[in-house]
């Protein structure tokens, strides 16, 4: 009994929304028709006879409706067989009941609306009132009326079996519907990953079922209502009401799905052309860079062509926008005036962001795989995006570099110091005045030769670049082969260590002299010691 309560409350529930969407279909009040000053609706059991539009005889049309209802009822009030009958005289179309007139219409009663008059208007009231009668007639005989509660008991047994049917369907779908899953999830993988959580596929499933059986137990509720409502007399014109009502709105599903379909086509057309457009701009793009064209290189090619795509794909979204579903509604211009708003307040950065990319794209700063010095950064060029670029420093660690920042700084480009692959490396000491500088340049000449991964050619060149106030500031310079970005660091570590041993062997201490008071001896270089090893003597 504690499990079959909700259940009863629930059927109790789907009754009572049937109920009330019974009544709310039969109100005889037609919002699509138009208001008309001083009209009555002639309403005799529930079911619409006509409207009075217009005065006669000093009467409003809601007087006249009254007095027609009043006599009407009267009428069917008494035993024997009624007549409707209709008679045309000077003032109108009258309406008999038996011999008995109920009502007139006249021309004012007409819809100004529908090119009708009143001869029309009292067939379709007379009509409606024979139905009236019989349906009267109807309601009075014991046998009809034994036979619709028993039709109505047979289907209320039907529709009780059927909710039954449905929740024993619902549970062996959902067991089928889950074995299912498991078969499918298990092979839809990237790798060893799933693309489906099947904690999260489950609960998901289950309320698709859920919301699929309300929809079946709803739709089961109006046919069973509207079937027994059909049965009894007084409750046809409600049961007719609602199949209206579900007929329409089914019809109102099906035009509105048809109506789009042309519009829908266009747009998928448009599509269409847009995808063929984006094929043929890329195989141009290629046959292009292909050429040698200076501006599309192999580096820009692939940017290009995502530009020239997303500006295909922009002109079609604009030519096809009139003709997707909903687009001349307001909710729709609604949200996309809101999506612009967005846009137009979050996008700032991220064109200038964008900008930036395509500068450094197109004005060739670095490419993937060159060696650069960004600011304080310095590093191997891992990717360039539109909106960040990564690279990777000599250490191993990986930075990600907005464009806007790149472009604002000053950017050293160490693979393109020199012809050929590779990298510059350099390095700077300070020695005394009272070394030789050949001797000092021969030096670093060697530790460059000495240290793995230096490239013989170009050969390794020494500059002083600086004369300062205690001691020249030279500095080395050598083209590094292409190598993994981790071993710049390792090399420039192997390379200062080997020019310390090589300073250590010739006996030439690596220390910056400053003075605090100046010694007798003058700190010059005698011309004897001008070409001390590992100093060549043929350089003047």
């Amino acid at each position: 009994m504690m499990r079959t309560w909700p259940n009863c409350r629930f059927l109790l529930l789907i009754v009572c929304w049937a109920c009330l969407s019974a009544g709310a279909a039969a109100l005889p009040v037609d919002s699509s028709a138009p208001a008309v000053a001083d009209s009555a609706e002639l309403v005799v059991n529930y079911r619409p006879i006509m409207s009075f539009r217009t005065n006669l005889f000093g009467a409003t049309a809601s007087v006249r409706a009254e007095r027609a209802r009043a006599l009407i009822e009267q009428s069917l009030a008494q035993q024997g067989t009624l007549q409707v009958a209709v008679q045309t005289s000077s003032i109108g179309q009258l309406i008999l009941l038996g011999n008995r007139l109920v009502f007139v219409v006249t021309d004012g009663d007409a819809d100004p609306l529908v090119n009708e008059n009143a001869a029309m208007v009292a067939a379709r009231a007379a009509e409606r009132l024979r139905q009236v009668v019989a349906e009267t007639r109807e309601a009075s005989n014991l046998h009809a009326l034994l036979q619709a509660t028993g039709l109505s008991a047979v289907a209320t047994l039907v529709y009780l079996l059927s909710l039954w049917l449905l929740g024993r369907l619902r549970r062996w779908s959902a067991a089928r519907l889950v074995a299912l899953a498991e078969r499918k999830v298990s092979t839809l993988k990237v790798g060893n990953t799933e693309l489906i959580d099947r904690r999260q596929l489950y609960p998901f499933l289950g309320r698709l079922l859920t919301v699929f059986g309300w929809l079946i137990i709803a739709l089961l509720s109006d046919r069973w209502l509207s079937f027994v409502l059909l049965q009894f007399p007084y409750t046809r014109p409600w049961g007719e009401r609602l199949d209206q009502y579900l007929l329409s709105l089914g019809g109102g599903l099906f035009d509105a799905v048809l109506s789009t379909l042309p519009g829908l086509g266009v747009a998928l057309m448009i599509f269409f052309l847009a995808r063929l457009a984006t094929g043929l701009v890329g195989h141009v793009c290629q046959r292009l860079a292909d050429g040698g064209v200076g501006w599309l290189g192999a580096d820009t090619l692939s940017t290009t062509r995502r530009l020239l795509g997303f500006a295909v794909w922009l002109f079609a979204l604009a030519m096809a926008y009139p003709y997707l579903p909903g687009a001349q509604t307001e909710a729709f211009k609604g949200l996309s005036v809101l999506l612009g708003l967005m846009v137009t307040l979050g996008a700032s950065s991220i064109v200038g962001q964008g900008a930036a990319g395509l500068i450094l794209t197109y004005t060739r700063t670095f490419r993937p795989g060159e060696y650069v010095r960004v600011g304080d950064f310095e590093g191997t060029v891992m990717e360039m995006g539109l909106f960040t670029t990564r690279i990777r420093t000599g250490m191993g660690e990986e930075l990600t570099l907005p464009n806007a920042l790149i472009t604002g700084s000053v950017t050293r480009n160490y693979s393109r110091a020199g012809t050929g692959q590779g990298y510059i490396v350099d390095t700077t000491v300070t020695i005394g005045y009272d070394t030789p500088w050949r001797q000092v340049e021969a030096m670093l000449i060697e530790a460059a030769h000495m240290t793995p991964g230096i490239a013989d050619t170009p050969a390794p060149r020494v500059f002083q670049t600086a004369l300062s106030d205690f001691y020249p500031v030279y500095r080395l310079a050598a083209r590094a082969v292409p190598s993994t970005p981790a071993s710049r660091a390792e090399l420039l570590s192997t390379l200062h260590a080997n020019i310390q041993d090589v300073f250590n062997r010739h006996g030439v201490q690596i220390m910056s002299p400053h003075y605090m008071a100046d010694g007798a001896e003058p700190k010059i270089v005698p011309p004897a010691d001008w070409y001390a090893p590992p100093a060549d003597s043929k350089r003047s």
